[in-house]
């Protein structure tokens, strides 16, 4: 896009400037006016116009401390073109430690949204008409559902070989060529011609050190990629990529209590048992086994179940042993021992 004046919220940011800037949503009841707090900050110099966003589930909070670390970190300080960075996209389920919007739907099945719709829809169009729809490319920020943590990874259209190029400058091993939902934000932004990448990693209503220093250098790897800061050498481990073009959910077949034995990250064979369920009185009920080889990038996290749920999410490689090794090489290039939040 070109380096002119934006404007987001009826406020104009020319290059070389930053600005906080409160985008009105619709209001609740009456004098409950809230916002949504848009971080904006332009390069002098021009370049691509990228957006990330944040708990667009508003329980799912490992984003907004990623976008507060992106915020203060030296590295964008040299920025060419333009960064947009939303902390919290869904202010009311924040507000509400919930998922989703107080007219009880998903946001994140609202897109394009409309100005005369309902709560959730004027919200997904306010958001996508400021924020999305001025940017080049995005990146949105997630974590699993309530009492589910899932792995690091990224989820784009890979058959689309700008995506491609950026899900693999990331630099998370896991790569999961995912279809596009009916309403969601990705799929309104690539049928506007944004290019997004949406980075699922941690659980809801908990903060994650690995999945958030994951998030941070994944931005900031994509940003360089882009040209919007200057290339640097990497540290530590080299980090393969790989692309899971089908993965699946194991069920449990028996209500009861769990005890997990496979976690996030382990290489998984056919036949292998992944969790054990049991009765009241620890009596053995069945076991949940792997379908075939792969990778556990979900799991359930709380040990109950019911018949049907799903309590492992796997992803199926080529060579997913080769994967877990480098989803290791990763944790010990982020989790140093004894070192504090990544800033």
């Amino acid at each position: 896009m070109v380096n002119d004046v934006l404007k987001i919220g009826g406020e104009s940011i020319a290059p070389g400037e930053t600005k906080k800037i409160e985008l009105e949503m619709p209001p609740l009841y009456t004098a409950t006016n809230m916002s949504i707090p848009v971080y904006v900050k332009r390069g002098k110099r021009p370049g691509p116009v990228m957006f990330v966003s944040a708990a667009i589930h508003g329980d799912e909070l490992n984003g907004i401390e990623i976008v507060g670390r992106l915020i203060r970190s030296k590295a964008i300080e040299r920025l060419r073109g333009t960064l947009i960075a939303v902390p919290m996209v869904n202010v009311y389920g924040v507000l509400n430690q919930s998922r989703y919007l107080p007219d009880r739907r998903d946001l994140n099945r609202s897109f394009p949204g409309s100005k005369k719709g309902s709560l959730a829809g004027r919200l997904a169009n306010l958001f996508f008409k400021e924020v999305v729809s001025k940017c080049d490319v995005g990146i949105d920020l997630h974590t699993g559902a309530i009492h589910r943590s899932n792995l690091p990874q990224i989820r784009a259209d890979l058959d689309d070989p700008e995506v491609l190029e950026m899900a693999k400058a990331f630099g998370v091993p896991v790569l999961l060529n995912a279809e596009l939902r009916d309403g969601s934000l990705r799929e309104s932004a690539s049928e506007s011609g944004v290019k997004i990448l949406l980075y699922e990693a941690g659980q809801a209503l908990r903060y994650d050190e690995f999945s958030i220093r994951a998030g941070v250098r994944g931005i900031i790897n994509t940003m360089r990629h882009l040209g919007m800061l200057n290339k640097s050498r990497s540290k530590g481990h080299s980090i393969e990529r790989f692309i899971a073009r089908q993965s699946g959910w194991v069920r449990a077949p028996e209500s009861g209590f769990v005890t997990h034995l496979a976690q996030l990250g382990d290489h998984v064979e056919k036949g292998d048992k992944l969790a054990i369920i049991a009765d009241p009185f620890g009596n053995y009920l069945d076991s949940l086994e792997s379908p075939a080889e792969g990778v556990v990038i979900g799991k359930q996290n709380i040990p109950l179940t019911q018949e049907g749920e799903a309590v492992y999410h796997i992803a199926y490689f080529s060579e997913p042993d080769t994967v877990a090794e480098h989803v290791e090489l990763l944790q010990d290039n982020l989790l140093p021992p004894e070192q504090g939040p990544v800033l």
